[in-house]
């Protein structure tokens, strides 16, 4: 069985990896430029952002940082539980 989760979980990897590299040219692609010397070319309009809140970039770096800790622990805890549970699960010889 575990042959065959391990071959299940490569194949997923395998597919979405498939899928973002599929979806890499479609993200980075620009229209092309107007021809300049065509009569119907139209300057693009200014744009001007306003910013009038939105989260300072420190915050949003101390929550990365509290989720990838968060993470970080809850991983040393689930494996320190399973390996604890694999040990109790062997009868004493």
């Amino acid at each position: 069985m575990t042959r065959i989760q391990r071959c299940l979980g490569v194949l997923a990897a395998l597919g979405t990896a498939l899928c973002a590299l599929a979806a890499a040219p479609a993200a980075l692609a620009t229209p092309a430029p107007p021809d300049p010397n065509s009569p119907w070319v139209v300057p693009p309009a200014a744009v001007h952002t306003v910013v009038t809140g939105g989260m300072p970039g420190w915050q949003i770096t101390l929550i990365a940082a509290a989720a990838a800790l968060a993470a970080a622990v809850a991983a040393v805890v689930l494996d320190r539980a399973r390996i604890a549970r694999r040990r109790m699960a062997r009868p004493a010889t």
